[in-house]
């Protein structure tokens, strides 16, 4: 076995003096950490989309969308749980450990770049041969060529440190946020620059190559934690392997779920109207991935030391993260539900404002999203099965629904489908709930006026601007 050499002095003190910190403060500062960095995260983004929808016409987003489509996919198709195990597991600290992980990690990204490079090969072929329906987003010429270009971020993402995994540990956020902010702004950047020369797809290319090379080099240099080295250890494998073999199960489903809409889109409709579904869904995504990536940084690992320290205090624990993110969602879904079709006519031009009523739509579905802490609680449990159960529901309702209703109804009818699959899997977890003793059906009401709330904004705002 490889000697792992010292943790650095400096590293080890800042990881000890995250210790006596208290969980409801790490909790506090993760948090506000993570909010800061996502509203600054969503206001650069939001403010280069509406710039880049005025100088790239939609058709270019359209196949953007899939070919990122295809990089999610192999990635959740691979995960193995790296992440949820460094956080969980009691050697998360020990650096054989991690850098066995690091290892698992580089040789994932190494195949996951030839799979895409094969993948876009194979795409290449069947439009040779005319077995792709010419009116897909599949059949555009270009897709092959951006995927295959873009298979080199897998390669990025595998030598990317575990440092990040540590930092989650242990909810020290801060420096990762800036590493994430500092890398969001290079990529743009670099876009920018593109496309001032060339008013292509090329231009949303190089900017998720560049931004993402530069999180991998910063994650090395600027973080404290363990130094990774080349290692290979098997009691650490065995344990991750053993832990993430359901994470790998939720993983796949969790990709047909969370892209299922824009995989089935991209066959039944033209690049144009899935390029003006991607401008409705971001708006809504942003608000979906604030949540979840809270619920995931924060409040997974909350839970799993209060798991492991506290156990008698986890419904209580539960209940207060579930307020927080509950409230701030039905809110949310409250505005967009009215007024999503106001915003999109005062922001985008008019090739944009058929996303309006998409938008409408698919804010109903935010009133499902806070059940992710429970469905994250049952992770840090233990119960990965019942995870994968959950999502399984959840990734079939939404391949029976959304051909069902496009057929029927068109796209508005796809649309309502995707939202009813986001409720699909409510029952059992409610269930379950119930059966781990963590139910309270008045905390749970308690969040829906904060739905209310959010309905009389907009009727307000409607008034105001007169749409």
């Amino acid at each position: 076995m490889v000697k792992i050499p010292d943790v650095d002095a400096n590293d080890t003190a800042a990881i000890s003096a995250a210790y006596p910190i208290s969980l409801k403060q790490r909790v506090f500062a993760a948090g506000l950490w993570r909010l800061a960095a996502y509203v600054m995260s969503q206001g650069i983004r939001f403010g280069s989309n509406l710039l880049m929808t005025r100088l790239l016409v939609p058709e270019m987003f359209g196949v953007m969308a899939i070919a990122m489509m295809v990089f999610v996919g192999l990635q959740l198709f691979s995960d193995v749980g790296l992440r949820q195990s460094i956080i969980q597991s009691k050697r998360g600290d020990d650096p054989v450990f991690l850098n066995t992980a690091w290892v698992i990690q580089i040789s994932r990204g190494l195949t996951l770049c030839v799979i895409a490079v094969a993948i876009a090969f194979l795409i290449f072929f069947l439009n040779s041969i005319g077995w792709i329906p010419k009116e897909s987003v599949y059949a555009n010429p270009t897709l092959p060529y951006v995927i295959g270009v873009l298979s080199i971020i897998a390669v990025i993402d595998g030598f990317q440190s575990t440092k990040l995994f540590e930092a989650s540990r242990h909810l020290r956020l801060g420096q990762v946020t800036k590493i994430e902010l500092t890398a969001q702004l290079f990529g743009l950047a670099i876009m920018f620059g593109w496309v001032l020369v060339d008013r292509s797809i090329w231009a949303l290319v190089a900017g998720t190559i560049c931004s993402l090379a530069a999180t991998c080099v910063m994650s090395h240099a600027w973080l404290p934690g363990v130094a990774n080295r080349w290692c290979w250890n098997r009691a650490a494998s065995k344990e991750i392997v053993h832990f993430g073999k359901w994470i790998l199960i939720s993983s796949i489903l969790g990709f047909l779920v969370s892209s299922g809409d824009r995989l089935l889109l991209g066959g039944l409709v033209d690049p144009s109207v899935l390029g003006i579904y991607i401008i409705a869904f971001s708006m809504y995504g942003a608000i979906e991935q604030l949540v979840t990536k809270m619920i995931s940084d924060i409040m997974f690992p909350a839970l799993s030391e209060v798991i492991r320290e506290r156990p008698e205090n986890l419904k209580q624990s539960y209940y207060r993260l579930f307020m927080v993110a509950a409230s701030s969602v039905y809110f949310c879904a409250g505005v967009l539900m009215i007024s999503g079709h106001a915003i999109i006519e005062i922001l985008y031009d008019h090739r944009y404002w058929q996303a309006g009523w998409m938008l409408q739509t698919l804010a109903m579905g935010l009133f499902a999203v806070p059940f992710y802490v429970t469905v994250i609680c049952f992770l840090a449990l233990g119960q990965s099965r019942l995870f994968s159960h959950l999502i399984a529901i959840r990734a079939v309702a939404l391949f029976l629904l959304i051909p069902l209703g496009f057929h029927l109804f068109g796209m508005q009818g796809a649309l309502v489908g995707l939202v009813i699959s986001y409720f699909s899997s409510l029952p059992v977890t409610l269930f379950f709930m119930i059966r781990n003793h963590l139910f309270d059906w008045r905390k749970e009401l308690l969040p829906l006026s904060a739905g209310l709330a959010g309905i009389l904004l907009a009727e307000g705002f409607n008034m105001v601007v007169g749409l």
